[in-house]
């Protein structure tokens, strides 16, 4: 009997070997990767036709029976169990119901920091059948009021931390009848109500499933922000489907139940809310929040909570690879690291000095319909092609002019494939399967990613805006972002918002904003040509005011260029590609350059000594 299990045993790594060297190195986690897909594909699809619709929070719930005393999360020394989050959302969901009579539909923002408050009260919310919207805790002033209004939520939930934010708008907040509620046993300032005593004196009770009865697959769960061309966020409409489609992504690279996932990156944001908290409910594991990233206390938590899997943005990798090498640094039992934007040299380094994770690169967009993984350890990927995936959600690359910033089309106005290994714009077939809902309250802007005619006649494709190529292996590499929206510490920028803020200038009178690249950065850093009003000298601290005032620190202007007059194009559309080619460096530019100088304050003149301390990294950006 042994011989015989001996026998099949080599049979077996015979046959593996044998289609290995047939199909290429990278069959079995191919192999692995598809069978993934199916059986979570399947899921889905049992959840799409069940009656009643089953959500992630009926996920939860089950979670919640099964393993009651099992920690949710861990957050600041402290540990809440499934049984608490469930009974602690139940009493959010029931104050919230007799405060702000919220009803199935209702939209309500939440203006949260990461707590795990945070994680109940959406769970609250969707005990009630109410879409959240997740705003950014770093906007203010007319960013706010703009996410706020377009979602179209009646009732506002926020922080004492974030009180200062709400009452710089409350005014308007009043005049339009919004109800705001805060987070704290009491508030001094009238038109926000104090929540906390409330929640305390609630019933933890389950609540009835009728409550959200008319949910289905199809309807809205959440509103997450994404900077575009607009110049202000644009709330992209997530919803029932694509919440399980974004959380099945721990699934479908190993990650189990008995992992213990790390959530560093921002609730509101996609990555940390769909892929961090979502994809752990739906693995039923347990979860480690940080309030934000710390470079210095990363590996110290990993090993206090014995961390398994973490998440990255490319910036906090480089982060902690910038970080004093210590002894202890490769002991700590993380093996997977899921994220994106993580550059090739630093995926190297990082790998070299922590040891043996893998390092799971995504490419997707919170309103997309087309995303990929890199299921293998190829670095500098960020996905690979196979015929499953792309049976599913049918997409290609296709020539793009980037002067012009359109698709090249033939003489029949069809676009143009991109041959393999040359570098095209994404765009995924919108289907059934694969939708593209849109944003809300903004169909100029759903309209615009909607690309026609793309290989025939009627055929209606999501524009990524992103130029990626793939090699002769299949796998796909990002390689820029087109249009007027670049990507700074991990946030997407729009150029047009911060240009907006830069006008407002005493002395600026047009401003042409984009993104620079900058040595051993990972994105692109703010940058913006100006030209002042006539008779004007350029008011270094009234423009310093401005972008501090409106703008959060990752979308503010770090460089500026005085220019007598702003090219344009025969459309009127402002030039950019060489004022990008041109950067910062003031021995190659003739005009007035700019640095903004947090220690002093304000706008500084960039001379060539500033400019080699940046390149040196003696200036910290």
């Amino acid at each position: 009997m042994y011989m015989w299990l001996t026998a099949l045993a080599g049979l077996a790594i015979l046959s593996l070997s044998f289609l290995k060297s047939y199909f290429g190195p990278y069959f079995a986690a191919d192999c692995a990767y598809i069978w993934r897909s199916l059986k979570l594909g399947i899921r889905l699809t049992k959840y799409k036709k069940s009656k009643p619709f089953y959500s992630l929070l009926d996920h939860f719930l089950d979670g919640a029976k099964r393993h009651p005393d099992k920690v949710f999360v861990h957050f600041e020394g402290l540990q809440y169990t499934y049984a608490e989050v469930d009974r602690q959302s139940s009493k959010v969901a029931r104050a919230l119901q007799a405060e702000a009579k919220l009803k199935e539909g209702n939209t309500v923002a939440l203006f949260l920091p990461n707590e795990p408050v945070f994680m109940w009260t959406f769970l609250g919310l969707a005990k009630l059948g109410c879409p959240a919207a997740l705003l950014n805790f770093n906007i203010r002033s007319k960013s706010l009021l703009h996410c706020f209004s377009c979602c179209g939520a009646k009732v506002l939930i926020t922080s004492p931390e974030l009180q200062d934010a709400v009452e710089e708008v409350l005014p308007t907040l009043t005049e339009q009848g919004i109800s705001v509620h805060i987070l704290s046993d009491s508030c001094s300032v009238p038109g926000i109500k104090p929540l906390s005593d409330q929640i305390s004196n609630a019933s933890d009770e389950p609540l009835s499933q009728e409550l959200r009865a008319n949910v289905t697959i199809r309807s809205t769960a959440l509103y997450i922000y994404t900077s575009g061309t607009t110049g202000l966020p644009k709330a992209a409409v997530v919803t029932h489907e694509r919440v399980w489609a974004a959380c099945f992504i721990q699934a479908a690279v190993g990650v189990t139940a008995d992992d213990i996932f790390y959530i560093n990156l921002p609730l509101y944001h996609s990555a940390g809310f769909l892929i961090g908290m979502a994809g752990g409910i739906e693995r039923g594991m347990t979860m480690v929040l940080r309030r934000k990233f710390s470079a210095s206390q990363f590996w110290n938590d990993c090993r206090k909570y014995n961390v398994t899997v973490m998440q990255y943005i490319g910036e906090t990798l480089r982060y902690l690879c910038n970080t004093p090498k210590r002894d202890e640094d490769r002991q700590h039992r993380v093996r997977l690291a899921i994220g994106n934007g993580v550059r090739t040299d630093i995926w190297t380094e990082f790998l070299s000095r922590f040891g043996d994770i893998h390092i799971r690169e995504l490419y997707g967009a919170t309103e997309g319909n087309i995303g990929f993984i890199n299921y293998t350890n190829k670095v500098g990927a960020v996905g690979r092609i196979n015929y499953l995936h792309k049976f599913f959600f049918p997409h290609t690359l296709i020539k793009f002019d980037i002067e012009k910033e359109e698709p090249v089309r033939n003489s029949e106005g069809l676009c143009i494939e991109a041959s393999r290994g040359e570098t095209g714009l994404l765009v995924g077939k919108i289907t059934k399967r694969s939708p593209f809902v849109g944003y809300a309250a903004n169909k100029t802007q759903t309209d615009k990613k909607r690309l026609h005619d793309v290989l025939k006649k009627g055929d209606l494709y999501f524009n990524t805006g992103d130029l990626l190529r793939i090699d002769s292996e299949k796998f796909v590499y990002f390689m820029d972002r087109v249009g007027d929206t670049f990507r700074w510490k991990g946030e997407n920028v729009a150029t047009s918002e911060v240009g907006d803020i830069l006008t407002t200038a005493n002395s600026v009178l047009e401003a042409n904003v984009y993104g620079v690249k900058v040595e051993g950065h990972e994105g692109r850093i703010g940058m913006a040509a100006v030209t002042l009003k006539e008779g004007e000298d350029f008011d270094c601290a009234d423009a310093y005011k401005q972008v501090v005032t409106y703008l959060p620190a990752y979308a503010r202007p770090r460089f500026l260029r005085i220019q007598p007059c702003l090219e344009v194009t025969g459309t009127f559309k402002m030039k950019k590609v060489k004022l990008v080619e041109d950067s910062f460096n003031p021995v190659n530019i003739s005009d007035p350059l700019y640095f903004l100088d947090t220690e002093k304050k304000t706008y500084i003149p960039l001379t060539e000594t500033i400019y080699d301390a940046i390149m040196s990294r003696e200036i910290k950006l």
